[in-house]
């Protein structure tokens, strides 16, 4: 019961992952990262295709080993997020209890993926 709930947690964080790729303010990285764990606990054959897949495996193995982040994908990250919220900011027009909640929760997160280590292999 418990590996069929790590799947089912590994699969929502893979499709939350896959729909932060195309969907500003909804982050993908953490939600891959997330599914790989899930999936370590419960399929280590579905951990070994995403740890394996040739687009974000190396991101994966690279946090999983190092904790690191390399510095485009910092770049990628920060400018998605000041994105996010500029078109937060322009179609919802929030007031500024709003703006400033989400303004800090997405600095906090810009500072957090920018302090990361970069990678020392590259691969």
């Amino acid at each position: 019961m418990k590996r069929l709930a790590f799947a089912c947690a590994g699969g929502v964080m893979l499709m939350l992952g896959i729909i932060g790729i195309v969907t500003p303010l909804l982050p993908t990285t953490i939600f891959l990262i997330l599914a790989a764990w899930c999936f370590g606990k419960s399929s280590p054959r579905l951990e070994a295709w995403m740890l394996n897949h040739p687009r974000f495996g190396p991101s994966l193995r690279r946090w999983r080993e190092e904790g690191a982040i390399p510095r485009r994908a910092k770049w990628m990250a920060v400018t998605g997020m000041s994105i996010g919220y500029a078109l937060f900011w322009m179609q919802v027009r929030p007031g500024w209890m709003l703006a400033s909640v989400v303004g800090v929760f997405l600095l906090g997160s810009a500072i957090y993926v920018v302090s990361r280590p970069e990678p020392t292999v590259i691969g």
